[in-house]
């Protein structure tokens, strides 16, 4: 486990309010702050919907400096992945942020997150290899969900470039990208979104956007990607699992699992989680704050 490292996607989420966090929230209190006790890494994605601002960036890092281990990932602002639409300015305003991370050493990588819509073609790929050579400066990571980008002249182009790979779970309808592990960069990604096959695609706008990641991976489900993520932390210098499945905690409950299958040893568990999950008290090495007389209702 030296060199992999295991957190969710994001912090900011309302739902995690009693299941992740505790209530009432103590004075002081921050989301990154409290995760950074226990995972090593956290996936930025607010920066997906908008640059990083360099002041955020920079109480980040005071908020998780008590884990010298800790190191951020981030998200590429969705204009230059989905909207394909960003300027000069749009790359100034979105490097102010990452810099400050990365010139401090705690940018593990830049994620280029594209959608399932991006399928490879002569202009895609040439888009990407150009996106590539711009950010080349910060350690990259590319996750492509078709499954036409599968191919080992893609693998090459990214080992020319030092990028990585985003290996990914995700429903797997049609020319979905399947699980894998490969490499090519000394960094290695994984990201798990959860098997909602049922609202992977919806586009019914009764359905809350929260369904697509409303997933708990089952031990059984989690354990080839454990397989997988050895696998790739053999062969890589840094590895960073991100789970994405957010909904009520649940990403933060298998990246616990995940971290326990891999040291084979039980881990420190957020209390408000245990109460939520009872699977959880199997794996966790701390006791209850304090006995309940109420258990919390789900």
């Amino acid at each position: 486990m030296t060199d992999i490292r295991i957190g969710p996607a994001g912090w900011s989420y309302s739902d995690w309010s009693g299941y992740v966090y505790p209530t009432p929230r103590p004075k002081g209190f921050h989301e990154a702050t409290y995760l950074a006790q226990f995972f090593d890494t956290i996936e930025i994605n607010t920066s997906f919907y908008q640059p990083l601002n360099p002041e955020h960036a920079k109480q980040w890092l005071e908020r998780v400096a008590a884990n010298p281990r800790f190191v951020f990932t981030a998200k590429l602002w969705q204009k230059f992945t989905h909207d394909l639409s960003a300027t000069a300015e749009d790359e100034y305003a979105v490097r102010a942020g990452f810099d400050v991370l990365h010139q401090a050493g705690k940018l593990g990588a830049v994620l280029l997150q594209f959608p399932f819509a991006f399928h490879r073609d002569a202009k895609t790929t040439a888009y990407l290899a150009a996106l590539l050579k711009r950010f080349a400066d910060y350690p990259l990571a590319v996750e492509v969900r078709h499954a036409t980008w599968n191919d080992p002249e893609i693998f090459a182009l990214l080992r020319e470039r030092g990028a990585a790979f985003c290996n990914i779970d995700q429903p797997v309808i049609g020319r979905s990208l399947e699980p894998s592990d490969v490499i090519t960069s000394p960094i290695g990604y994984v990201r798990l979104h959860g098997r909602r096959y049922d609202t992977w695609f919806s586009d019914d706008p009764e359905v809350p956007q929260h369904e697509r990641y409303n997933y708990l991976y089952s031990a059984e489900e989690l354990a080839p990607w454990a397989e997988r993520v050895r696998a790739v932390g053999e062969q890589a210098r840094q590895t960073f699992v991100i789970t994405n499945n957010h909904y009520l905690g649940k990403a933060v409950v298998n990246a616990l699992e995940l971290i326990s299958m891999l040291k084979s040893s039980k881990v420190q568990v957020p209390d408000p989680l245990r109460l939520r999950y009872p699977e959880l008290e199997g794996i966790a090495s701390n006791p209850p704050e304090a006995p309940t007389l109420f258990p919390m209702q789900k």
